[in-house]
């Protein structure tokens, strides 16, 4: 079969996408194992598997109980992979200089172009480049570039961190004289309702074989596509080899403030231009916002105080393990966001590049976390192997890439780092992180999840002070006594439990930032023990549904009025010690439903979650009596007789019912519903439709015990990229027609294939009424402010 070659030339590089990174995802092809000279042009891979990236591998499966990364792992396999891809250059484009950049590949990888090895990096998350400059053919010569993946060493992490290129490549041609990549820097230093100065500092790089002469324009533009700052240089002289930085700075009268509840983004657009000619052009998406912590008040931003809700989040996306499409993490962001939350902690390592601006887009608060451990390991094969040698360049690297994301408003330098005991040791290197984030990013404050403080002394040593805010986590009574120590400290919950107690430590404390929930969701690995192959923590399960207890925070962060019921079997109370999410033996304490497996005769114990000033609970009409909101947000709890029929939970404010939650005994299960989490999916590899498969009765009513299997069958231009129902100890391909429900319901993931046309999706089990829907597919681009650097 004759080999597809991508054909690059100076036609995608023109006009404002000079200098724009373009995408280089397309016709890859795929090998497990590690064959000899794989890295050689030569090499014959007709046989190999033909992948689109972002690809985790791992995902694929099998779980196997002997999968040497075991529970940490999620029990998926390990191993080298190689990928390698032809492509062709014209011949006009030979004068420029050619650089391949990936935002993350797991791990160990090593890159070659046309045989020449271009560079070694150990970590997987960080996003790095390659000069491919002095490897090339041009004008019809055939181009192979070779990646070599290795994740065999096991356990190298303490949760699923997937394998191969599970991020995004994208392909850059530059004039020989040029703004360097991923080295422009955007800041407001003075921000104002009325006024803001936008200050940006491109970094030039001269390769050619003569002095250069150089100006740079900027340009700043609004939503609305308006231009609304301008500024230039004189021309300046960059010497042959050498490199300068340029600053270019303007105001902005009456902008619109990026913040939570409207991220207002506007874009620098920057211009290099020589004496005759345009060099280079980059559009850099930005926002406008003041934010500070303050030690006796907490986090403010654009002159509001409010508490830090946020949570903890790894990066798989579940049946899609490492490579996960943006319309996956905006579900789920818009579900988090639904219980209150408004800050993600990347733990614990660096995201993808588009996850950011997604956060952008969306108006979450972010902490970027580097590293989850220094020089002393948790896993035998982690990145302590790496630290001393990699640490600083990665930090460096990820500081440059992330610096202009307004949803970042912090760095964190550690998670739980085990050096810490080794004060000497611990300071020079907490020390030497801090002077690399100051060094490349003076706007943010610099943070670190302190490791059992107390234990280490990092109160009293000094450690805890090299930090701008001071992090602990799990041990918030610690932080308030360090803070009240030594007043002028600020301090933020990096990590918590989710009880109501570590809430209200937070809540009541107004020096007191805000907390990390751990966490977001549900993620594959950190399991434990087989058949266990994800961790349970989350407030949504890995389909992104949230958990009854998810609710219970909702009615402590949420300001939207809302009532929901639960029933609790097994503890009585939601306290410390009680996590209220289901354990790893697939039990569950707090059920969202009126249909108990044995319904008779025993009383229920229901708790009801609502921030409304009354609640009244109502069996089949009847009133149960109110209670009203209580001061130390318990939940509103009850002992129920049961009785099959209608349960209901109805909220007030000021006599007014606000908000409303009912229940209904279900009978034998009977019919599939098919649910889509939007109207349309659009053709690209981030557009994903999540279809829910709900297992009711003959009345509609969800039937919660359901596990029937369900089969589903697409007809259209699309596909069924996956299938999951949150099971943390199911063994299920996520790549299979079929799905088993857990706890009724089920889901099928539909990606579209082609710009036009409808997808239909049927779902069908036996003894169950079948159930179909359509998706249209969704023509044009999608609309977004991403960061092109």
């Amino acid at each position: 079969m004759k080999r597809k070659i991508l054909f690059l030339g100076l036609a995608l590089l023109s006009g404002s996408c000079l200098g724009k990174a373009v995408g280089f995802d397309a016709d890859w092809r795929f090998s497990r194992g590690d064959p000899p000279g794989a890295e050689r042009p030569e090499f014959q891979d007709a046989s190999w598997q033909q992948v689109n990236l972002p690809h985790d591998w791992s995902i694929a499966g099998p779980f196997e109980e002997t999968n040497s990364a075991g529970g940490a792992g999620a029990f998926l396999p390990s191993g080298i992979g190689w990928y390698r891809k032809d492509f062709a250059l014209q011949q006009a484009d030979a004068t420029r200089r050619v650089l391949v950049e990936f935002d993350g590949v797991m791990a160990n990888s090593d890159v070659w172009i046309n045989g020449h090895h271009l560079s070694h990096r150990p970590s997987g998350y960080v996003s790095f480049m390659d000069d491919l400059t002095g490897h090339l053919f041009f004008g019809g010569g055939t181009n192979v570039l070779a990646v070599r993946t290795d994740t065999s060493q096991q356990p190298a992490s303490r949760w699923y961190a997937g394998a191969g290129i599970y991020r995004h490549v994208h392909l850059l041609l530059v004039d020989p004289v040029h703004l360097e990549p991923g080295n422009v820097f955007v800041t407001t230093p003075q921000v104002s309702a009325l006024q803001a100065t936008v200050k940006v500092q491109p970094y030039v790089t001269n390769n050619s074989g003569a002095a250069s002469k150089v100006s740079a324009e900027l340009e700043i533009v609004d939503e609305k596509g308006r231009t609304v700052g301008k500024a230039s240089t004189p021309a300046q002289n960059v010497p042959v080899g050498g490199a300068m930085s340029l600053t270019l700075e303007t105001k902005v009268k009456k902008p619109r403030l990026w913040d939570v509840n409207h991220p207002a983004l506007y874009q620098a657009r920057v211009t290099l231009r020589g004496d005759n000619s345009t060099l280079d052009a980059v559009t850099i998406s930005f926002g406008i916002r003041e934010f500070h912590f303050d030690s006796a008040t907490g986090f403010w931003l654009n002159g509001r105080n409010f508490k830090l809700k946020g949570v903890c989040l790894h990066e798989d996306g579940s049946c899609f393990g490492a490579a996960v499409p943006l319309d996956v993490w905006e579900s789920r962001l818009r579900a988090l966001r639904d219980l209150g939350v408004n800050a993600i902690r990347t733990a614990h390592n660096p995201p993808a590049p588009d996850f950011l601006d997604l956060c952008d887009r969306m108006g979450f608060l972010v902490m970027d976390e580097f590293f989850d451990c220094w020089t002393v390991g948790k896993n035998p094969f982690d990145y302590h192997l790496y630290f001393t040698g990699w640490s600083k360049l990665d930090a460096r690297d990820t500081l440059q890439r992330d610096r202009n994301h307004p949803s970042i408003i912090f760095y964190s330098v550690g998670n739980e780092i085990h050096d810490t005991p080794h004060a000497a040791r611990a300071f020079s290197i907490l020390a030497g992180l801090v002077e690399v984030c100051r060094e490349n990013d003076p706007t943010r404050p610099v943070t670190q999840a302190l490791f059992r403080p107390n234990v280490s002394g990092d109160y009293t040593n000094g450690l805890a002070d090299l930090l701008d805010v001071i992090g602990t986590n799990y041990r918030d009574n610690e932080l308030l006594a360090a803070q009240r120590a030594r007043p002028s400290r600020k301090i933020l919950g990096t990590e918590q439990r989710q009880d109501r107690a570590t809430w209200l430590e937070c809540r009541d404390h107004p020096q007191h930032a805000g907390q990390f929930l751990w966490s977001g969701v549900d993620y594959l690995g950190e399991s434990r023990r087989w058949p266990i192959i994800a961790a349970g923590s989350g407030l949504l399960d890995r389909c992104g549904w949230p958990k009854p207890l998810a609710f219970q925070r909702q009615s402590w962060w949420s300001d939207k009025p809302m009532v929901f019921i639960a029933r609790r079997r097994a503890r009585e109370s939601a306290e410390s010690g009680d996590p209220g999410f289901a354990p790893l033996d697939r039990g569950q304490t707090l059920f969202a439903d009126w249909t108990p497996v044995q319904p008779a005769p025993r009383a229920e114990t229901v708790e009801v979650y609502s921030n409304c000033e009354e609640v009244e609970l109502r069996i089949n009409g009847r009133s149960l009596g109110a209670q009203t909101l209580p001061a130390d947000a318990s939940p509103r709890i009850w002992t129920v007789p049961f009785e099959a029929g209608e349960f209901a939970a109805v909220g007030r404010n000021h006599g007014r019912v606000v908000a409303q939650n009912t229940l209904r005994t279900a009978g034998p299960a009977a019919q599939i519903v098919l649910t889509a989490n939007k109207r349309a999916v659009r053709a690209d590899w981030d557009g994903v439709a999540e279809v829910r498969a709900q297992v009711v009765d003959a009345r509609g009513v969800p039937a919660p015990t359901a596990d029937n299997l369900i089969t589903f069958d697409l007809s259209g231009p699309g596909v069924i990229a996956a299938v999951d129902n949150a099971d943390n100890s199911s063994h299920e391909s996520f790549q299979a027609p079929q799905r088993r429900a857990f706890k009724g319901e089920c889901a099928a993931m539909i990606k579209a294939t082609s710009n036009k046309g409808t997808i239909r999706l049927t779902a069908s089990a036996d003894g169950l009424k079948s159930a179909s829907l359509t998706i249209p597919i969704m023509e044009g681009e999608r609309s977004s402010l991403l960061q092109v650097q």
